[in-house]
């Protein structure tokens, strides 16, 4: 009844485009026969890395070609982030690092404030509407600067503001769904860093980079964050430089996940560990929140894409304190992770349920973005059995804009 609003039916029609039996599909992509037949029923959520992965490899498309692309609803909340793409789309094509499109910016110390004390605080809100009628401008007046060869001092800050700026259009984009813009933002990033010669700079494009690398490409982007990591492993004392490494390290364990690479997950993990306790367990004030408490957070998404499910799952939750996370698309993050792994148990869906619905309170324009929650709310309505689930269930859905 629901079959066409799960990633399974979308995943049943490339099979058949590209001729494949079911068993060739499965033995291609590293999985039994019996589970696809239930991904492609809409009984289980295609909800894991390395299964999106496997599958997109095998059947030859994209990721996006196989969970699709951004999923517009009438719904505001929803749907009005994406007017801004157009905009941000615009100005990163539009202006080179050195040749930017505009001859009007303000003051540096103006477009520093707005990165620093606007961009950074809606990035962490999730709230893409604000971030869509703020940045274009930023950046088009970032560049301005940037391009200034009269102030070589002045032109670093520029560069370094740029890095941040381009950290807040790439997760836009990519959360948002837009992987190609996401790429566009982070390889910005990355010529500013490569400019400045800066190894923390540097260390932050990359942890932009293998952030927007294809699930596809898993093992490269093991290589990348570790590469990254060990070239800024020398500058470890500088000023946000070990925030930075522990970002790449935890991108690093999640993608060993991804491959299935257990022992490489957990190794990451501890190396991760380690360098949280060098930092304060400050979240909220941390760069990207890297701290002790988000590591704990990390290891709940690594956990749930090895496959934890059920109560499982709300065991990794105990010891972390959820009020230093604050209102953060970290928090939002966790939430809707710890939701994925409960909906693949029947018995704690309802549980799931509830934790979607605080992930949707702390960030509703990124969960209603979301398409892994989107699936995973999918196969929930067409597994639901019971009236009151069922009418909690139509509730999200509406809101997703999954039929219902």
């Amino acid at each position: 009844m629901y079959d066409e609003a799960t990633v399974g039916a979308r995943l049943r029609e490339l099979r058949r485009w590209r001729g494949m039996s079911m068993q060739t599909l499965a033995d291609l992509a590293g999985l039994s026969q019996g589970h696809l037949s239930k991904l492609e029923n809409g009984k289980v959520a295609l909800d894991r890395r390395s299964h999106i992965a496997g599958l997109a490899a095998a059947l030859r498309v994209s990721e996006v070609d196989l969970v699709g692309g951004p999923h517009l609803t009438p719904d505001p909340v929803q749907s009005a982030p994406h007017g801004h793409i157009p905009a941000l789309r615009a100005t990163l094509q539009a202006n080179a690092l050195m040749l930017p499109t505009t001859d009007w910016a303000r003051p540096l110390a103006d477009l520093t404030a707005a990165v620093l004390d606007e961009l950074e605080p809606l990035r962490r809100a999730c709230d893409y509407t604000a971030i869509g009628e703020r940045l274009p401008d930023v950046l088009d007046e970032l560049h301005v600067h940037t391009a200034d060869p009269h102030d070589e001092q002045a032109q670093r800050i520029a560069l370094r503001a740029l890095v941040e700026a381009c950290v807040c259009a790439t997760f836009t984009a990519k959360n948002l769904g837009y992987p190609d813009l996401a790429y566009a933002a982070a390889a910005r990033a990355a010529e500013a860093a490569h400019r400045l010669d800066e190894p923390v700079q540097v260390g932050k494009a990359a942890f932009l980079k293998v952030q927007t690398m294809p699930k596809t490409s898993q093992e490269r982007t093991r290589l990348m964050a570790g590469h990254a990591a060990d070239a800024l492993e020398p500058y470890a004392g500088r000023p946000g430089a070990l925030e930075t490494l522990g970002m790449l390290t935890l991108s690093a364990s999640l993608a060993a996940a991804t491959l299935r690479d257990k022992a490489g997950a957990e190794h990451w993990l501890a190396e991760a560990a380690r360098l949280a306790k060098r930092v304060p367990d400050e979240p909220m004030t941390n760069w990207q929140s890297f701290s002790t408490t988000n590591v704990g957070v990390w290891r709940v998404t690594i956990e749930v894409e090895q496959g934890a499910a059920g109560a499982a799952v709300l065991e990794l939750t105990k010891g972390i304190d959820e009020a230093k996370l604050g209102r953060s698309s970290r928090k939002a993050s966790f939430f809707a992770d710890v939701g994925c792994g409960l909906a693949r148990d029947r018995r704690t869906q309802r549980e799931a349920l509830h934790w979607f619905g605080r992930a949707e309170k702390v960030a509703p324009q990124r969960i209603r973005n979301s398409p892994t929650v989107r699936e995973a709310v999918a196969v929930m309505l067409a597994q639901a059995k019971s009236v009151a689930v069922g009418r909690d269930l139509r509730r999200m859905a509406a809101r997703m804009g999954i039929p219902h």
